[in-house]
């Protein structure tokens, strides 16, 4: 059991993984920062014009989809790392894995 511990403790891949996750954790804070300013713009929007942007539309869901692969990222549901390591919309396409 102790030998299990210390052969993962000395793997560089988890240490690698940890440092990634780090990493994402703070792209994610900044991300939703970016979302709330999005749901402030979208509610100027329609109050303004009666209707949603659609430009900002697209931003936002764009937002939703990438903050979507960090948690998977995060939560170890998938090893894909998300945008600057892949491309932005990958989301979609990601095989998770079945329970």
């Amino acid at each position: 059991m102790d030998e299990q511990i210390n052969y993962n403790l000395t793997q560089l891949a988890t240490w690698k993984r940890i440092f990634f996750m780090l990493v994402f954790t703070a792209i994610g804070s900044l991300v939703r920062m970016a979302l709330w300013f999005v749901i402030l713009l979208q509610v100027a929007s329609t109050l303004l014009t009666g209707k949603a942007n659609p430009n900002v539309l697209s931003f936002g869901r764009s937002l939703s989809v990438y903050t979507y692969h960090i948690l998977l990222f995060l939560t170890f549901n998938t090893e894909t790392r998300p945008f600057p390591f892949s491309e932005w919309n990958l989301t979609a396409e990601l095989q998770l894995p079945k329970e």
